[in-house]
């Protein structure tokens, strides 16, 4: 079975600079624009998803 140990829940994402996981919502503008056409000639890019706290 797969997933994080209960016990380690708690401190999970707690080495991050922002000292929490990353949450769906943060990310699904990244995601939306992967899966659109916009990028289409975007080859070898990185996608920095950076979160305003």
């Amino acid at each position: 079975m797969g997933g994080l140990e209960p016990n380690k829940r708690p401190s999970f994402g707690a080495d991050t600079p922002m000292g929490r996981p990353g949450q769906p919502a943060e990310l699904a503008s990244a995601y939306v624009q992967l899966t659109s056409q916009e990028p289409n000639y975007a080859t070898g890019q990185v996608y920095g998803v950076n979160a305003q706290p």
